[in-house]
C-alpha cells in the first residue's frame, strides 16, 4: 500500500465503470477511500436525477465486499465561492483521516471541470486514466431517451448492481418529474436551435428580506416544477433590469408595497452568470436585494408562473439547498450572508 488514504471526488450521476475503475485502483494502492460525492444537498434535476443517498448506494452495490474499506461523505456545490467549496471538501477529508499522513488524490484530467485536481497541493494527485466508455453526461441522456437501445447502453456502462438500480428508479414519480423536465428543456433548446448565434437570455430575481423572512414562490411550470424559487423572470425589450425585476415581483406575489417603497429599500444588486446555473442553457440573471428590517408580513399570494407564495424564515431558507430552483440559494447565500 503507497498511502493511507485516497481521495475520490465526483458527482457520480450516475456511478459508472469509469469511476468504479479509478476506484478499484485506489483501493489497490491505499488502505482507505474515502469518496466525496458532489453536488450532495441539489434538487432533482436532469442534471442530478439522483440524490446523495442514492449514489451512495450505487457506490456500495458496485464494490461488494470492499465497499467496507470506503467512507462516502456529502460536498455541497458553492456555486460563487470556490474557497467555500474547497474548505469543506478539506474538512471532510480531515473528518476521516486520523493519523493518515500519506493521503492521495485520484481523478482523471478529462476537461476544464477537472481542474479542481490541481486545487489541493497537500494531497499526492494520482491522475488515474478512466477506461474509454460512455460519459455521465451521455448515460443521463439515454436514461431519458425514447430508444430502444438505451437501456442496453447504459447495462454496457455500469456496474450490474448499479444498472439494477438505475432500471428501477425509472419506474418511480422521481423519474417521470425529471423526465418531464428533460423533455421540456430539449424543446425549449430546439425552439432557439435556429439561431445564428448561441443565445445568452437576461433574467431577473429579486430577493426580498422583511423581518427574518424571505419571500419565495413555488414554481408551477418547467423546469424546476415543484422547487421554491425567487420571484423572477425574463427581462422585456423595453425594460430597464429594476423595472424588469419590480414587474416580475408584483406579477407572482402581488406583494402590495408600493414600488417607490421599494426601491427606497434597494440594499443591493449583482450578477450571477455561472456558465451552468440553468439547464435552459446560457442564462445571466440580474438580482436586486430589498430589505424591510422589521414589521409585519405584508400579503402575499401566488399568481402568474407561481403556485404560491410564502414568507419563510431565514433560518428554514438554510436547509432549503434540496427544494430550491437553480442557483437561487447561491444567490440567498450571497445577499444574506452575514445572517446567514
Amino acid at each position: 500500500m503507497r498511502y493511507d488514504l485516497a481521495v475520490f471526488i465526483g458527482r457520480f450521476e450516475p456511478f459508472h465503470l469509469g469511476h468504479l475503475s479509478i476506484l478499484q485502483r485506489a483501493l489497490l494502492q491505499s488502505e482507505r477511500v474515502v469518496v466525496l460525492v458532489g453536488s450532495a444537498e441539489a434538487p432533482r434535476t436532469a442534471k442530478n436525477p439522483w440524490t446523495f443517498t442514492e449514489r451512495v448506494v450505487m457506490i456500495h452495490a458496485a464494490l461488494g465486499p470492499d465497499a467496507r474499506r470506503v467512507t462516502a461523505l456529502p460536498l455541497r456545490d458553492h456555486l460563487y465561492n470556490d474557497n467555500a467549496w474547497l474548505a469543506e471538501a478539506q474538512a471532510q477529508v480531515a473528518s476521516v483521516a486520523g493519523d493518515a499522513r500519506r493521503i492521495a488524490l485520484f481523478g482523471f484530467s478529462k476537461d476544464a471541470p477537472s481542474y479542481y485536481l490541481k486545487a489541493f497541493p497537500q494531497w499526492e494527485l494520482v491522475d488515474a486514466a478512466s477506461v474509454p466508455l460512455l460519459t455521465a453526461t451521455e448515460l443521463r441522456r439515454h436514461l431519458f431517451s425514447e430508444d430502444a437501445g438505451a437501456l442496453r447502453l447504459i447495462e454496457a456502462n455500469v456496474p450490474e448492481p448499479v444498472f439494477g438500480i438505475i432500471d428501477a428508479f425509472r419506474h418511480t414519480d422521481a423519474f417521470r418529474q425529471t423526465l418531464d423536465e428533460f423533455r421540456h428543456v430539449e424543446n425549449y433548446r430546439a425552439a432557439w436551435s435556429s439561431a445564428p448565434y448561441p443565445p445568452i437570455f437576461v433574467t431577473v430575481d429579486a430577493a426580498v428580506a422583511h423581518s427574518g423572512h424571505v419571500l419565495l414562490v413555488k414554481r408551477k411550470a418547467q423546469p424546476g416544477k415543484g422547487l421554491w424559487a425567487l420571484p423572477g423572470g425574463f427581462l422585456g425589450a423595453s425594460e430597464t433590469l429594476l423595472d424588469a425585476c419590480l414587474r416580475e415581483l408584483r406579477e407572482e406575489t402581488r406583494l402590495k408595497i408600493p414600488p417607490p417603497v421599494l426601491r427606497g429599500n434597494l440594499r443591493g444588486e449583482k450578477v450571477f452568470d455561472h456558465p451552468d446555473r440553468s439547464l435552459r442553457g446560457r442564462t445571466i440573471t440580474h438580482a436586486f436585494y430589498f430589505d424591510f428590517p422589521s414589521g409585519n408580513l405584508p400579503a402575499v399570494r401566488g399568481a402568474d408562473d407561481a403556485a404560491r407564495a410564502r414568507w419563510i424564515p431565514v433560518s428554514e431558507v438554510q436547509s432549503m439547498r434540496a427544494s430550491l430552483f437553480e442557483d437561487h440559494f447561491f444567490i440567498l447565500e450571497h445577499f444574506l450572508g452575514t445572517a446567514w
